[in-house]
Formats: C-alpha cells, structure tokens, sequence
C-alpha cells in the first residue's frame, strides 16, 4: 500500500491487498506488537462523503461493535487520518465461504455446520436489533479453523432505523438474496428478509447454484415473488420441508429462526455435533477424575485483607460485595465448609443439566449441555478460604452469552444455592454485618499469627 500512514505503521506492518470494492480496499496486516494477523479495511472519506454514505460507515462501526459473536467477524479497533478511515478486522485465512460452493455442492454435513453457525449468529444479530440485509456467500467468511464469520455490515440496519409502522424501508442487498417484500417496497421486517436470505443460503450450499436465477432481471424478480423454485433429487426430505418454510413468499408465515432451531433437520445435525462433544467431555472426565461425595476438602487459595481489597472497587472492601461493572461475574460468601460448598455445586449442577469439572484445587469448570446464541455457556466457579469460617465464591462467565449467563445466575443458581450462602454480591443490606464479622475474624487470625 503506497503512502502509508504513521498511524498504521506505528502499530501494523501492511502487506498484500485482499480485495476491493467502490469506496474500500481491504489488506493483509500484523501487529508490531502482538504479530497478531488482521485484515485493515481502508476506506476513502471523500468517496464516501461524496455519495452520502457517512452515516452508513458509522452505523456500520456501531453494528459491528454491538454484535460480538464467535460467528461474526469481530471490528478489533477504528483509526482515522484526514483522508481515510481504517477499520481493524479479524483475519479470515479460509476466504469467502463463495469460493468453495463455486466448486460444486458441499456435503450434507459441511452444508449443516456452515448453516448452522450462520442460524446462531444472525439469531444472536437479531437479538441485538440488527439485521444485516445482505446476507450471500460472498460475505460469509471462513477463519483458520473453518469457522464461519458473517462480515461486511455495510448495508445492515438498526432497530431504531424502523419507521412508525415498525418495518424497515430501504431497498438493498443482492437481487438473487433479496426477499419478496423488500423487492415490494412497502415496507419489512428485517428479521423475516434475514431468514428468506439464509434460505437462499442454504440452497446454494446444498445445491452448488441458486433458486432463483434468469439473465433478466424483471423475470428473476417474478420467480422470487412467487417462490418459484424446484430442489434437486439429492435433497434430503427435511431439507426440502425447511426450505420451503424459509423460502416462503408470505413474510407472514414465513418459519422463525426458533423454528428453523427445532426443524428436524437443524435438529439431526445438532444431535451429532451434541453426541460428539458428550464424548469428548466423557473423555476428558475419564482423564481427570472429577470431585465425589467423598472429596475431601481441597488445599484452596487463601485470601488476605489486602487480597480482599484489590477486589475491591476503589478500595473499599464493601466493593466487594455491591454491583459491579462485570456483568459476565458473581461472587456470593459463605459460612459453610469447602466440602459442604463442593456438593452443593455438585448437586446444583445435576439439576440443571451442567456438566461439572474440576480444574484445580478449589476451582471448577460448569458447562452447559445445549447451544446459546454465542456458543455452549461455560463457567468457571472457584472457591476462596478468607478465614477459618468464611469462604468467597467467584463465578465467572468463560464462553457463551452474558445475559443468558445473568438470567442463569439470577433465575436459577442464586435460588437453587440459598441455603450455602450467606450474602450475595449486590446485597447492600448485609455488607454492614459482613465487613464486621469479617473485620473481627482478621484480627483474631492476626492476633494469633507470630510476628
């Protein structure tokens, strides 16, 4: 890249130019510092100043920093010169998921795992309120592990982009994607024109070439309007039955995604991919023998009055145990026993259907057993010995997503542990009673330690 600026060679080493469009041009880069592989989009201002589309680059700043997902290409910073803008990107070795269908159809299985994550992280999107409107192959990228990422949100919208009537408006996306009603003009819901391009999708995977397609454009248009398409032999019945329910014309009827989520096929492939990681976690059990009834009480890691106020926010030990910041974390004290602490856990994660791991002495790994709209919730939960009669647990949300993560704390551990704890984090009315009893127990520890 000629003349490039102090602002990306003072932290990126610039190399070979992966693509271009109209206003952009998107490079191969590495960190100075971390010699971490990104993509640097680069984006001309005056040609996008010139034809109006500086609010869409600042909505699509916005969209990518709100949807954080493990199948969305992640926007890692935004720098700026007088002339250009530059996007900071995660680096997609495998390409365009494009190139591998203009090879031919993909397997049955390869066609699930891809729709799959592409189900996941437009259902996380939505959830977001944004809709991507162009979604195609082109802008489904493949990273070093084969994982999809949905990228290029340049034409995406926001919730608050509806209009009274609560539909979207604008016309855009690719003519061969784009649902029936955008193609109207009178107005839809971004969620439904989403799922009707997933289906598009999914054909193309499975098929090797499009539903609908004719050199003009007005007849391609008509086909679409009427859902005018035929799946090849090869398509296997439930394949056949969600196509048709995603590639309906009426927006109205058209399947959900938590439909599309209990179809018989997306169910059939999860099974697998479920039966898969069930033996891998059965493997890993077999090799670290997890905690019993009869575990004796680990050698945990102490905490000190210093310990318990650089937990603290601002230093006051009360931080403690007020709201955080961190929604991904919890913390709850308790006056029972370690042992007593660990079969309650133990007990508690049966009942709600987690898998419970011990990693270290003291620390243990709760892992869902279904998929959630960022991948499988994981928590770790570590157990810390403050006095002799005071323990502090940490829960700590590892993978997954946050507020499915709060609504599991709030809806169903803090209920299902009651009876071992004796204050949860946030609860103001107990930090009084908690900081003396705690206060008081330091200082009969430290009356008895030698100097």
């Amino acid at each position: 890249m000629e003349n490039k600026p102090s602002v990306l060679t003072d932290r990126y080493e610039v190399g070979r130019l992966l693509g271009q469009g109209t206003f952009a041009k998107v490079y191969y880069a590495r960190s100075v510092h971390t010699n971490e592989s990104v993509a640097i989009k680069m984006i001309d201002k005056d040609k996008v100043m010139r034809v109006g589309l500086s609010e869409q680059t600042k909505r699509e700043i916005s969209v990518m920093r709100i949807a954080k997902h493990p199948n969305v290409l992640e926007l890692y910073e935004v720098m700026a010169t007088k002339s250009r803008i530059y996007f900071v990107i995660e680096y997609c070795k495998g390409g365009e998921l494009f190139t591998k269908v203009a090879k031919g159809k993909l397997r049955e299985d390869v066609a699930w795992k891809y729709f799959y994550q592409l189900i996941n992280a437009v259902d996380f999107c939505h959830s977001r309120g944004v809709y991507h409107r162009d979604i195609k192959p082109e802008n489904l990228l493949l990273d070093d592990n084969d994982n999809l990422k949905v990228s290029d949100f340049g034409l995406s919208a926001l919730a608050d982009c509806k209009r009274g009537d609560g539909l979207l408006h604008t016309t855009c996306g690719t003519p061969a994607y784009v649902a029936p009603e955008v193609i109207n003009r009178k107005g839809y819901d971004g969620t439904k024109a989403d799922i009707w391009s997933c289906g598009v999708v999914l054909f193309v995977l499975l098929a090797g070439y499009l539903p609908f397609h004719d050199s003009n454009l007005m007849e391609m248009y008509r086909k679409i309007g009427k859902a005018d398409f035929k799946c090849p032999s090869w398509f296997a019945p439930e394949v056949k039955r969600l196509l048709c329910k995603m590639l309906d014309p009426n927006h109205e009827s058209r399947i959900t995604i938590s439909k599309i989520k209990e179809s018989s096929w997306f169910r059939k492939g999860l099974q697998l991919k479920q039966k898969r990681m069930e033996k891998e976690i059965r493997e890993a059990n077999s090799a670290d023998s997890g905690p019993s009834e009869n575990y004796e009480a680990p050698q945990l890691a102490n905490l000190n009055a210093f310990d318990i106020i650089g937990l603290s926010a601002g230093f006051d030990l009360a931080g403690l145990f007020r709201n955080g910041n961190d929604k991904r974390e919890s913390r709850f004290g308790s006056r029972k026993p370690a042992s007593e602490i660990i079969s309650k856990l133990e007990e508690v994660s049966k009942s709600l259907k987690l898998k419970i791991r011990k990693q270290d002495a003291g620390l243990f790994k709760l892992e869902g057993s279904n998929e959630g709209r960022k991948g499988v919730l994981s928590i770790d939960a570590e157990i810390f010995q403050v006095t002799q009669s005071f323990h502090l647990v940490e829960v700590k949300k590892c993978n997954g997503d946050t507020i499915e993560y709060q609504k599991l704390v709030e809806e169903d551990l803090r209920p299902a542990l009651a009876d071992i704890v004796w204050v949860w984090q946030g609860e103001k009315e107990k930090d009084e009673e908690l900081l003396r009893g705690l206060q008081d127990e330091q200082e009969v520890v430290q009356q008895h330690e030698p100097l």
